[in-house]
């Protein structure tokens, strides 16, 4: 089972974007040397907590800083762009930084429909997801004959996945063949149907000659499950700010996470959150293979956001130190 990184590039309060980035860069020369497979970033926009909405700067800023880990888009909201610009962004990543840059697609939005107006795509734009992503392969792939063209990214074949969080996601990559990465990390409840949906649904492809899952699982380790749990709340705070219509810049640990966040919200981040390992060493393996142990994903992809850069640090070590011994 492979293991690999989820980076939101956290802004913690009271740092700076550019802190953000440079931390990400950090965070991945790291993994590279734990022997993490790949580096991904996602797409969010206006967001102050998170610094990647420019997803394709953000990888080629991680790309220049690594030397051979995978890095790529986990994932690009494709609603938000037009095909060919992303078959451009991505085949010019492909040529800087050759067998190394993976490209993760998304249906959602990742906004809100005013912030989706303001990039001039529409929330209708979903509906033609299954095409989008079928004209973005062909740019990608070798398109001899096609009036248009992706210069560079023709001829890149740049790996493809479709990420998700229900079965159509799931479904779609069955049938065209890609491997399929869902965001248990924080929207669990259709894991284990979408896996085997995919799994029962692949269809052979050019691209994968069989299903290639991973699952997204969010990690909080560190040398005690006290201290794990302490660091997990700035996770929490995070989705507790977002679900009560504030979002703002990731939160320091607090020792009160009970009496910060109302009952009502609690549950729903508790349960957002429910895909997570937390905890030291043994109470992190316990927790990996209890949530890996009956759907044996190809890989995980590990999101961890901690306000002190030293610990998220830290946590991947303790992480690669358990996966390495499943």
């Amino acid at each position: 089972m492979k293991f690999s990184v989820l980076d939101l590039a956290p802004v913690p309060e009271g740092s700076t974007v550019a802190d953000a980035l440079n931390n990400s860069a950090d965070l991945a020369r790291h993994a590279e040397g734990l022997g993490y497979t790949r580096y991904w970033l996602a797409e969010h926009h206006n967001m102050p907590g998170i610094a990647s909405a420019a997803t394709a700067l953000a990888i080629q800023h991680v790309a220049a800083a690594t030397r051979t880990i995978r890095v790529g888009a986990g994932g690009i909201m494709l609603p938000n762009h037009a095909p060919l610009v992303v078959a451009e962004q991505f085949g010019t990543l492909a040529m800087l930084y050759p067998g190394r840059i993976d490209l993760g697609l998304g249906r959602a939005p990742g906004t809100d429909q005013a912030t989706a107006r303001a990039l001039r795509r529409y929330m209708a734009g979903a509906d033609t997801f299954p095409d989008d992503v079928v004209e973005l392969l062909g740019f990608l792939g070798d398109n001899p004959d096609g009036p248009v063209h992706a210069f560079p990214g023709e001829g890149t074949h740049v790996p493809v996945w479709i990420l998700g969080s229900s079965t159509f996601g799931a479904q779609l990559a069955a049938y065209l063949g890609l491997p399929y990465a869902f965001a248990s990390h924080f929207a669990p409840d259709f894991l284990h149907q979408a896996a085997a949906v995919y799994r029962a649904q692949f269809r052979p492809s050019v691209w994968l000659d069989k299903p290639y899952f991973a699952m997204g699982m969010g990690c909080f380790a560190a040398d005690t499950d006290e201290e794990a749990k302490f660091l997990r709340t700035s996770m929490q705070q995070t989705f507790a700010n977002l679900r009560l219509g504030r979002p703002g810049r990731l939160q320091p640990p607090v020792r009160d996470i009970e009496a910060r966040i109302p009952p009502s919200v609690r549950a729903g981040v508790d349960h957002a959150l429910s895909c997570a390992a937390t905890g030291g060493p043994a109470t992190l393996r316990a927790e990996v293979e209890r949530l890996t142990g009956d759907l044996r994903p190809d890989e995980v992809i590990l999101a961890t956001q901690m306000y002190d850069h030293g610990a998220r640090k830290r946590s991947y070590e303790i992480a690669a130190e358990v996966l390495r011994g499943l």
